[in-house]
């Protein structure tokens, strides 16, 4: 049962519907987080692990369907999309993009209430993700999107970090080559796997990690890559 009440973070760049919102989910009960921007909203979501994120799509820093990419390469958490943005074709982008609802301003509360109640009794435990993934001396942070090798942090371009966030999201089990191109690159590339193979060669040699005996990233031949799990592979006999 739970012993708190459920959380929601909302990702919004307007100080007014922010606290209208806040104090309309308040009085329902709900513990209220806020992101007044993209980075913001992501930091708030790996550290605060809400139960529903609430998410505008123009924010100032980053459009709100790349934050909603970002969120999803390590997170399943309710997202419902609040946006002024009526057309059809943001509205699919959104859902195919990993949102679980999508509602335009202007909205009724009630309605909105009524659809935050429908996407908590949906959630799962599985929403709640691990801030810090381990792989031995590797340490992906996802609240401040900070990659350290033995304590010292390694620099890596915004696709090298988008790759091995995805694998570290899936610690130990395989990625596809498409679900990685297809989330990371767009649809349009799902079949560019070279661009793939390139990332992980630059994202091998910056975690001096050697393909043949790898510690680190494991290739599945023909199917995809494995971040690996040190716990796990000790384990055995």
């Amino acid at each position: 049962m739970r012993t708190t009440q459920p959380s929601v973070l909302v990702i919004d760049d307007e100080a007014q519907i922010r606290k209208f919102l806040r104090i309309s989910l308040s009085a329902q009960g709900y513990r209220v987080l806020e992101g007044g921007n993209g980075r913001d909203g992501l930091a708030q979501a790996a550290l605060g692990k809400p139960d529903l994120v609430v998410l505008d799509l123009g924010l100032p820093d980053m459009d709100g369907q790349a934050v909603l990419r970002e969120l999803r390469a390590w997170s399943q958490v309710p997202v419902m999309v609040l946006s002024v943005r009526a057309s059809e074709s943001e509205k699919v982008l959104a859902l195919d993009g990993g949102a679980n609802d999508y509602v335009t301003k202007p909205f009724g509360i009630q309605e909105f209430l009524a659809r935050v109640r429908a996407l908590l009794r949906q959630a799962t435990g599985d929403s709640r993700q691990d801030v810090v993934v381990r792989s031995g001396a590797l340490a992906v942070d996802f609240a401040f999107r900070r990659v350290s090798l033995a304590g010292t942090e390694v620099a890596l371009t915004p696709k090298e970090y988008a790759v091995l966030a995805m694998l570290a999201h899936h610690l130990g089990r395989v990625v596809t080559q498409q679900q990685l191109l297809k989330d990371i690159w767009g649809p349009s590339h799902a079949d560019d796997s070279h661009y793939l193979r390139v990332v992980v060669g630059h994202l091998r040699q910056k975690l001096g990690d050697d393909p043949t005996a790898p510690q680190f990233i494991v290739t599945e031949a023909g199917v995809g890559y494995r971040l690996l799990d040190v716990r796990a592979a000790c384990s055995g006999p």
